[in-house]
């Protein structure tokens, strides 16, 4: 079965950085895109990144320039990098798998979530 875990979540001071992990299994990753979706406290979610799986990436315009997000096929993993954090980064950041190649699939699987709190 599909599992996505999420990991590299925690607290931060403003302008620090973090980087976010997915662990994917359970399917060929190679053949899929793959997002980066995030929910800060009382919001709705709001999609923060995609990669295709070229390798092709899109940024929300909040965090362009700031986040980069990455993907090791061979190990099955997908990154966020994420520098100049503020706190309005601050949420639960999710990894998603969508259902085809590229970013225009809608996601079909969602991982578990890990916590970003960026604070001083």
């Amino acid at each position: 079965q599909v599992q996505l875990v999420e990991s590299g979540g925690g607290l931060v001071q403003p302008g620090g950085s973090l980087r976010l992990s997915c662990a994917a299994s359970g399917f060929a990753f190679s053949s899929y895109a793959m997002s980066w979706v995030r929910q800060a406290p009382g919001k709705g979610l709001e999609w923060v990144s995609d990669i295709n799986w070229s390798g092709d990436t899109y940024y929300a315009d909040s965090v362009k320039g700031r986040f980069t997000i990455s993907r090791d096929n061979a190990k099955n993993t997908v990154a966020l990098q994420m520098n100049s954090l503020k706190p309005e980064d601050t949420a639960v950041y999710y990894c998603t798998k969508r259902s085809g190649r590229y970013v225009y699939f809608g996601p079909d699987y969602w991982g578990q979530g890990t916590q970003v709190i960026v604070s001083s």
